[in-house]
């Protein structure tokens, strides 16, 4: 049997996944259909293994459990416990900026019941503890900081339910605190994400309306939100929106080049940089069939990549596939998925599940060439999967 990229799965691999060693997260699809199990009941069994606690419960969304329903920012004058300070705040602030740092490596699947229950944990401090104004606005803008990686996290593990949840808890906080470009970036985050997933002109309404609520943000910021205007367009597919989306490149390029040593970006958009500008020019001109303007941008980007960020190494070459299968280059697009699958192995994130089935996707009409009619011998299964 083939493995990932040219190894072949060995015995040694497969007793690894009987004692629990190690998750076969790329072959969950293959395995549900050889066995005839449901999907989901795979993916739950393999976040169990991983030891998230939401795969102990018996149905109910990660956020229904750790975030009980209800007004979670507003307390109760018997509620209020051990009075906090600025000591405080910074400490969660820390640890807010390390789940940013620890989903630069790791994925959703990883990550999502420590950032729920770190999440939770934040709203019992701020319900429960007594504070100065300025210290319970502090708490309010790191809740809506963590909020938004909270949901990122379980957008990138395909928990949408979930990610929207603490979406919308981190949008009432930012706006609690008065902090407009925070707030821009959780209403942006869920525009991406509803744009990625069946609800475009909605997505594209929020981006813009994302982009208006920042106000006069710094220049990285106001790049981020631009960007995100760009794909909603895209997504969108309106007869305008090629057109808007261009102009809203030219916008994030116009806002980053204008940033100067004085400006300082929020801890969030530590990440925000020219290359990243440039992957999404690059998918924009992707999906829009510009595959001349796509490849140069990639290749040279990847050239340069940090090899530790595994999920997005996949993710940027899945769009370099496509584009070289759109240039009329399949035995180069082979090679890349190859790649692609090869690097989503062992990430436990939906994003790289669903772009390695665009890409195989995309490579199907060049069944022919032979580099690709074995990339879809080996992985083709994972076109068959719902």
């Amino acid at each position: 049997m083939r493995g990932l990229g040219d190894a072949a799965v060995t015995r040694t691999e497969v007793s690894r996944w009987e004692r629990g060693r190690r998750v076969p997260e790329v072959w969950l699809p293959w395995l549900a259909q050889l066995l005839a199990v449901p999907l989901r009941e795979m993916e739950q069994a393999a976040a169990y293994a991983r030891g998230e606690e939401w795969a102990r419960l018996p149905g109910p969304a990660v956020s229904a459990v750790l975030l009980p329903e209800g007004d979670l920012l507003r307390s109760s004058p018997d509620m209020r416990g051990r009075r906090i300070g600025a000591a405080d705040v910074g400490a969660l602030a820390g640890r807010v900026h390390a789940l940013r740092i620890a989903d630069d490596v790791l994925s959703g699947g990883d990550l999502i019941d420590p950032a729920f229950r770190e999440l939770g944990s934040a709203l019992a401090l701020y319900r429960e503890s007594t504070f100065t104004e300025d210290t319970g606005r502090g708490l309010l803008v790191q809740i809506g900081e963590l909020s938004q990686i909270t949901g990122w996290i379980a957008s990138d593990a395909g928990r949408l339910e979930d990610a929207e949840r603490a979406y919308r808890v981190g949008l009432d906080a930012a706006r609690q605190a008065g902090d407009a470009p925070l707030a821009g970036n959780l209403a942006g985050s869920l525009a991406y994400q509803w744009s990625n997933n069946g609800r475009p002109r909605e997505g594209m309404d929020l981006a813009e309306a994302a982009l208006r609520e920042a106000g006069h943000a710094a220049p990285a910021v106001r790049a981020l939100f631009a960007d995100r205007v760009a794909w909603a367009h895209t997504r969108a597919g309106t007869p305008e929106g090629a057109q808007a989306a261009m102009k809203a490149l030219g916008q994030a390029h116009e806002a980053l080049d204008s940033q100067s040593g004085g400006e300082q970006a929020p801890p969030w958009a530590y990440w925000v940089c020219r290359e990243e500008l440039d992957v999404m020019d690059a998918r924009v001109f992707t999906e829009l069939r510009r595959p001349l303007r796509a490849v140069p941008l990639l290749t040279d980007v990847l050239a340069r990549y940090d090899g530790t960020h595994a999920r997005e190494l996949a993710l940027y070459r899945s769009w370099l596939a496509v584009a070289l299968a759109d240039a009329g280059e399949p035995e180069q697009a082979a090679d890349e998925a190859r790649r692609v699958i090869a690097l989503s192995g062992d990430l436990s994130s939906q994003r790289t599940t669903d772009r390695t089935r665009v890409v195989l996707q995309r490579l199907a009409p060049y069944a022919s060439v032979p580099e690709v009619r074995s990339v879809l011998t080996d992985h083709g299964h994972l076109l068959h999967v719902v």
